[in-house]
Protein backbone atom coordinates (compact mmCIF):
# COMPACT_ATOMS: atom_id res chain seq x y z
CA UNK A 1 0.00 0.00 0.00
CA UNK A 2 1.08 3.52 -0.68
CA UNK A 3 -0.01 7.01 0.33
CA UNK A 4 -0.32 9.49 -2.52
CA UNK A 5 -0.32 13.20 -1.67
CA UNK A 6 -1.80 14.95 -4.69
CA UNK A 7 -1.61 18.74 -4.81
CA UNK A 8 -1.75 19.34 -8.57
CA UNK A 9 -5.17 19.48 -10.24
CA UNK A 10 -4.20 17.14 -13.08
CA UNK A 11 -2.98 14.48 -10.62
CA UNK A 12 -6.15 14.83 -8.56
CA UNK A 13 -8.34 14.52 -11.67
CA UNK A 14 -6.72 11.18 -12.55
CA UNK A 15 -8.38 9.71 -9.45
CA UNK A 16 -11.80 11.36 -9.81
CA UNK A 17 -13.34 8.40 -11.66
CA UNK A 18 -12.26 5.96 -8.97
CA UNK A 19 -13.49 8.34 -6.25
CA UNK A 20 -16.86 8.63 -8.02
CA UNK A 21 -17.24 4.82 -7.85
CA UNK A 22 -17.12 4.90 -4.03
CA UNK A 23 -20.46 4.20 -2.40
CA UNK A 24 -20.82 7.55 -0.62
CA UNK A 25 -22.60 10.72 -1.73
CA UNK A 26 -19.78 13.02 -0.63
CA UNK A 27 -17.33 11.04 -2.80
CA UNK A 28 -19.42 11.87 -5.84
CA UNK A 29 -19.44 15.54 -4.81
CA UNK A 30 -15.64 15.47 -4.43
CA UNK A 31 -15.31 13.83 -7.86
CA UNK A 32 -17.45 16.61 -9.35
CA UNK A 33 -15.23 19.27 -7.75
CA UNK A 34 -12.11 17.60 -9.15
CA UNK A 35 -13.50 17.09 -12.64
CA UNK A 36 -14.86 20.63 -12.88
CA UNK A 37 -11.63 22.21 -11.56
CA UNK A 38 -13.53 23.60 -8.56
CA UNK A 39 -11.71 21.74 -5.77
CA UNK A 40 -9.36 24.66 -4.96
CA UNK A 41 -12.16 27.20 -5.41
CA UNK A 42 -14.29 25.40 -2.84
CA UNK A 43 -11.59 24.33 -0.36
CA UNK A 44 -8.71 26.75 -0.84
CA UNK A 45 -5.23 25.37 -1.15
CA UNK A 46 -4.96 21.75 -0.28
CA UNK A 47 -4.17 18.13 -0.94
CA UNK A 48 -6.07 15.04 -1.91
CA UNK A 49 -4.48 12.22 0.09
CA UNK A 50 -5.14 8.70 -1.14
CA UNK A 51 -4.13 5.35 0.29
CA UNK A 52 -4.00 2.96 -2.65
CA UNK A 53 -3.34 -0.73 -3.11
CA UNK A 54 -2.20 -1.52 -6.65
CA UNK A 55 -4.21 1.38 -8.08
CA UNK A 56 -7.32 0.63 -6.05
CA UNK A 57 -8.64 3.14 -3.50
CA UNK A 58 -8.32 1.90 0.07
CA UNK A 59 -9.00 5.21 1.80
CA UNK A 60 -8.82 8.93 1.09
CA UNK A 61 -9.17 12.33 2.69
CA UNK A 62 -8.37 15.94 1.96
CA UNK A 63 -6.26 18.47 3.84
CA UNK A 64 -7.48 21.93 2.90
CA UNK A 65 -7.72 25.53 3.99
CA UNK A 66 -11.55 25.53 4.01
CA UNK A 67 -14.29 23.03 4.72
CA UNK A 68 -18.03 23.15 5.35
CA UNK A 69 -17.63 25.40 8.42
CA UNK A 70 -17.44 29.03 7.33
CA UNK A 71 -14.78 30.32 9.73
CA UNK A 72 -11.54 31.77 8.41
CA UNK A 73 -9.89 31.44 11.84
CA UNK A 74 -10.05 27.64 11.82
CA UNK A 75 -7.73 25.83 9.41
CA UNK A 76 -6.47 23.53 8.00
CA UNK A 77 -9.25 20.97 7.74
CA UNK A 78 -9.23 17.24 7.18
CA UNK A 79 -12.29 16.41 5.12
CA UNK A 80 -13.91 13.93 2.74
CA UNK A 81 -12.67 11.03 4.90
CA UNK A 82 -13.61 7.67 3.36
CA UNK A 83 -12.45 4.07 3.60
CA UNK A 84 -13.71 1.43 1.16
CA UNK A 85 -15.99 -1.07 2.94
CA UNK A 86 -13.71 -4.04 2.32
CA UNK A 87 -10.83 -2.21 4.06
CA UNK A 88 -12.70 -0.94 7.12
CA UNK A 89 -11.64 -2.00 10.60
CA UNK A 90 -7.91 -1.54 9.97
CA UNK A 91 -7.69 2.15 10.97
CA UNK A 92 -6.62 3.27 7.51
CA UNK A 93 -8.51 6.55 7.92
CA UNK A 94 -6.53 7.07 11.12
CA UNK A 95 -3.28 6.54 9.23
CA UNK A 96 -4.35 9.17 6.70
CA UNK A 97 -5.37 11.58 9.49
CA UNK A 98 -1.95 11.04 11.07
CA UNK A 99 -0.28 11.72 7.71
CA UNK A 100 -2.36 14.89 7.23
CA UNK A 101 -1.55 16.12 10.76
CA UNK A 102 2.16 15.54 10.19
CA UNK A 103 1.99 17.46 6.91
CA UNK A 104 0.11 20.34 8.56
CA UNK A 105 2.68 20.48 11.36
CA UNK A 106 5.51 20.61 8.81
CA UNK A 107 3.69 23.56 7.22
CA UNK A 108 3.76 25.37 10.58
CA UNK A 109 0.18 24.86 11.76
CA UNK A 110 -0.59 24.28 15.44
CA UNK A 111 -4.05 22.71 15.03
CA UNK A 112 -5.98 20.61 12.53
CA UNK A 113 -9.78 20.52 12.39
CA UNK A 114 -12.48 18.07 11.31
CA UNK A 115 -16.19 18.81 10.80
CA UNK A 116 -18.40 15.72 10.97
CA UNK A 117 -21.57 14.17 12.29
CA UNK A 118 -19.66 11.12 13.57
CA UNK A 119 -19.30 10.58 17.30
CA UNK A 120 -16.47 8.40 18.59
CA UNK A 121 -14.42 8.07 15.40
CA UNK A 122 -12.03 11.01 15.54
CA UNK A 123 -11.55 10.78 19.31
CA UNK A 124 -9.75 7.47 18.64
CA UNK A 125 -7.20 9.41 16.60
CA UNK A 126 -6.47 12.12 19.17
CA UNK A 127 -9.03 14.73 18.16
CA UNK A 128 -11.07 16.55 20.79
CA UNK A 129 -14.61 17.80 20.36
CA UNK A 130 -14.68 21.61 20.63
CA UNK A 131 -18.30 22.40 19.73
CA UNK A 132 -21.05 22.23 17.16
CA UNK A 133 -22.32 24.79 14.71
CA UNK A 134 -24.23 25.12 11.48
CA UNK A 135 -22.23 24.41 8.36
CA UNK A 136 -22.59 26.04 4.93
CA UNK A 137 -25.51 23.70 4.20
CA UNK A 138 -27.26 24.82 7.43
CA UNK A 139 -26.79 21.40 9.03
CA UNK A 140 -25.23 21.01 12.47
CA UNK A 141 -21.67 19.67 12.37
CA UNK A 142 -19.49 18.58 15.24
CA UNK A 143 -16.07 20.27 15.17
CA UNK A 144 -12.99 18.42 16.35
CA UNK A 145 -9.47 19.74 16.82
CA UNK A 146 -6.13 18.06 17.20
CA UNK A 147 -3.28 20.12 18.62
CA UNK A 148 -0.17 19.38 16.59
CA UNK A 149 2.12 22.33 17.34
Amino acid sequence: MEILDLTVSSEQKQWSGRIRECDWGAAKFLADLLEQDKFSEMTGEGSLIIMADEGKIVSFCTLTQKDCIDDDTLFPWIGFVFTAPEYRGHRYSGQLAEYACKKAKEQGFENVYVATDHIGLYEKYGFEYIGSRADIYNEISRIYRQKIG
